[in-house]
């Protein structure tokens, strides 16, 4: 909850003053807000708390004219995979249901967090 909840408030409030008209929050909110697994329901806890949190702050923020994007990959190959993300046998077999039959790689959204930070005027 600190990393991934605090963390996301206390930075966007600190943020807030500073950013002008067009300005973005990102935020990331994998699947697993909404499809959790046994060994990682502290962590779908936070994800779906940040869903939550950029829902309801992108209706806050677009009277200041700061957009808020939330990006709910599918499975990517990040460090909490193999620190308990997944099972030693889940590992193995890990991303083979997606569309691309292998978990994600971080590269692969790097454009798409690009994309969403761009400054732009909020309609």
């Amino acid at each position: 909850m600190t990393t991934n909840v605090y963390a996301m408030f206390w930075l966007t409030k600190a943020a807030m003053p500073h950013l002008p008209p067009g300005s973005a929050i990102i935020v990331a909110s994998p699947v697993n807000a909404d499809r959790w697994g046994q060994n990682i329901i502290d962590y779908a806890c936070t994800k779906a708390a940040n869903e939550a949190f950029v829902q309801a702050f992108a209706e806050q923020a677009i009277d200041k004219g700061i957009r808020a994007n939330g990006v709910a990959p599918e499975l990517f190959w990040t460090p909490l995979q193999v620190a308990g993300g997944q099972t030693r046998e889940g590992l193995k077999t890990s991303g083979s249901t997606t569309p691309l039959g292998r978990p994600g790689q971080p590269v692969e959204l790097a454009s798409v967090y690009v994309e969403l930070a761009a400054a732009r005027r909020a309609t």
